[in-house]
């Protein structure tokens, strides 16, 4: 489904309600899902972030299954609004999804256009007995900005540009001078070591975080604890491109390691993957949202077309 304010396209599929297109002057910059990097363009994780430890996880004295970033990116969602500058998709509890989760649930996922920006905007509504908890992320792929339209259709040119120049672009986190932040590292199973130091990341003095073939070898890069409240993906001359701003207390920053990929995500996140060898309960795991009976949770975040 499409919808355009005369600045900005996108498209949204039932299925995940995820988005799957933004236009702007002819430029496409969500990734277009090729399967040979990457299958998905912007996926919704719901209602967990992330891996569970080897697979599985506890809830309420029983183990449950659970594949990476759960179940609501893999469901097909009902169209429940649509104007012309907004959208929105529903997603609800059912004995499918109560064989993997054990609580009740209304998923709503809206988009609306404003100039040059596309609001993201997230409703989970607690429809059970008792409190609910669950985790729910953000997972957008945008192209790299030094690529034309053409060498985003013509991949074997693209994949040869992108050996030949190792430089990507820049993030910039919000300040135009030296920052340090702190990374959680991704271990065994697609889970985070907390045995070990945070890892640092540190931009340059003009705020800048140079993006080379080598940032994502370790796989992503997870800021926690509310560091940044916006990530600008910039060219290879420092000219913003991009910017996603949010006020989710985690991002994670991740393009497929040592694939020379040709998109980078930006992932707003209320939740973490587990802690390598973590055997508690889902309901005291990191970053767990809790949300009372009858009560909503309601969030959103923005992505902005750097208009020059």
């Amino acid at each position: 489904m499409r919808i355009n304010n005369g600045i900005l396209s996108i498209d949204v599929a039932e299925h995940g309600a995820e988005l799957t297109s933004i236009e702007y002057e002819g430029t496409e910059y969500l990734w277009q899902a090729n399967p040979e990097y990457w299958k998905r363009h912007s996926p919704v994780l719901f209602p967990i972030v992330g891996s569970v430890w080897n697979g599985e996880y506890r809830s309420k004295g029983t183990t449950y299954k659970m594949g990476q970033h759960g179940f609501a990116r893999d469901m097909d969602f009902t169209l429940i609004e649509k104007s012309d500058n907004q959208i929105w998709y529903a997603l609800e509890s059912s004995p499918e999804t109560r064989e993997k989760y054990p609580y009740d649930f209304r998923l709503e996922i809206g988009y609306q256009l404003r100039d040059n920006e596309v609001d993201v905007m997230w409703r989970v509504r607690n429809t059970g007995k008792g409190e609910m908890a669950f985790q729910i992320g953000a997972h957008p792929a945008f192209y790299w900005p030094m690529l034309s339209n053409i060498e985003r259709e013509n991949l074997g040119k693209m994949e040869k540009m992108l050996a030949a120049d190792n430089r990507r672009g820049f993030f910039r986190f919000g300040s135009d001078k030296k920052i340090v932040l702190m990374n959680t590292t991704l271990g065994d199973k697609g889970c985070a070591d907390t045995t070990s130091e945070k890892s640092r990341i540190e931009t340059d003095e003009n705020g800048l975080l140079p993006l080379v073939t080598e940032t994502f070898n370790h796989d992503a890069l997870i800021l926690e604890n509310s560091q940044v409240s916006e990530v600008t993906l910039t060219d290879q001359k420092g000219l913003p491109y991009l910017t996603l701003r949010f006020d989710a207390p985690l991002v994670g920053l991740w393009s497929p390691p040592k694939k020379n990929a040709p998109f980078v995500c930006i992932e707003p996140w209320y939740g973490r993957c587990d802690s390598m060898n973590y055997q508690g309960d889902y309901e005291d795991k990191d970053w767990i949202q809790k949300l009372p009976e009858g009560k909503s949770f309601e969030t959103k975040y923005t992505i902005v077309i750097e208009r020059h």
